[in-house]
């Protein structure tokens, strides 16, 4: 009888997700084809393996305002107590108030890729997000804070050598801070992680860093907050405005 290997299992798992990112990298010769076909390798692997309360999709963010983001690659929202707002064909719009965090994926990490991945979250951030108190048997509990927005970078590879040297660091510093990274997967090196406390950035060498990765993903969002309590009216009163 075979025995079961959670080691073999993760071994697997990370294999898959590693031969999927670097087959798209070497086989694939168009620019816009090898960017598609690498969102959905994450988004794929994403939408496995995150608790079910949680949701992968490329998709615009809006808030009650009536203000868009950029289309983001990789949106991870609530799904459990957050509407859609406009789902048709393959497009999505969904409230800010769902939003757990925003990710940009890319074939290669490089600067002018951090920078616009930086700008990508700050598009996200900077919209408007309502908190309503929420009802219970007792009366009402005070209305929720606005939990933080994780925002990263998912690549395969990197044009630096080493991927996680002194170029990295540098633009991982620079921009606004609001549109501060917290995360970032090199699947062929390793991935970064922000240390809030230090205000500076781990890094983490791992042979399997998309695994790896998942996993400090999936603790991070176990300590943030459920998203706030939305205001749907907020968002029924552009209904009149036609």
């Amino acid at each position: 009888m075979t025995e079961w290997s959670l080691p073999l299992l993760l071994d697997s798992l990370h294999k898959d997700i590693q031969h999927r990112l670097e087959t798209v990298r070497k086989s694939m010769g168009h620019p816009g084809a090898k960017g598609d076909a690498s969102e959905r390798v994450w988004l794929d692997l994403l939408r496995e393996y995150l608790p079910q309360r949680y949701k992968a999709e490329r998709a615009y963010v809006v808030d009650s305002n009536g203000t868009f983001s950029d289309q983001i690659d990789v949106v991870i929202f609530d799904r459990q107590y957050s509407p859609f707002i406009f789902h048709y064909e393959d497009q999505k719009v969904i409230p800010a108030e769902s939003v757990y965090a925003v990710f940009e994926a890319k074939q290669a990490i490089n600067a002018e890729r951090v920078q616009y991945t930086q700008e990508k979250v700050l598009s996200v951030r900077r919209l408007h997000r309502t908190s309503l108190p929420i009802p219970h048997a007792g009366g009402l509990y005070a209305a929720k804070p606005l939990i933080h927005i994780f925002g990263g970078i998912l690549t395969f590879e990197s044009d630096w050598s080493p991927a996680f040297g002194q170029p990295l660091s540098d633009v991982l510093q620079r921009g606004e801070p609001d549109g501060r990274l917290d995360f970032g997967c090199i699947a062929a090196h390793g991935y970064f992680s922000l240390n809030k406390e230090k205000s500076q950035y781990d890094t983490h060498l791992e042979c399997k860093a998309a695994t790896a990765f998942l996993f400090k993903l999936i603790s991070q969002l176990q300590f943030s907050a459920t998203v706030p309590m939305i205001d749907v009216q907020a968002y029924s009163r552009w209904l009149v405005k036609q």
